[in-house]
């Protein structure tokens, strides 16, 4: 998949923000279901194995629907997605965070996160 340009990925994070949403909530799902099935666990009514299970799948389904978008799944809690771009003339990973409220921020490729800036106006 190519470059995102700033536009592209918005609007690609708006398109996914549902698939976001359902995984944070199947992963919670899943996180209380496992602790469940533990030896000392405590029920919850959320079901059992065969609940986990089909919660592994769904989660499994999510993360390549995201990444059949072209961005990156970089983190799963918190969720952290980079949209691969170019600006001004360097590669960036255009950044979203879990909780942030749209993508405004983009670490160089070669840095990481601990490279995130904001990106300019």
């Amino acid at each position: 998949m190519g470059l995102f340009t700033v536009a592209e990925a918005r609007a690609e994070l708006a398109r996914l923000l549902p698939v976001l949403a359902e995984l944070i909530r199947v992963r919670a799902d899943a996180a209380e279901l496992a602790a469940s099935l533990r030896p000392g666990g405590r029920d919850t009514s959320l079901g059992g194995l065969p609940e986990w299970k089909a919660a592994q799948a769904r989660l499994d389904d999510l993360m390549t629907a995201i990444q059949a978008t072209g961005a990156e799944l970089k983190g799963f809690a918190p969720l952290l997605v980079d949209f691969p771009a170019s600006l001004d003339g360097d590669d960036v990973l255009l950044c979203w965070l879990e909780g942030d409220r749209e993508l405004s921020w983009y670490h160089r490729a070669d840095l990481g996160f601990a490279g995130r800036r904001r990106l300019p106006e």
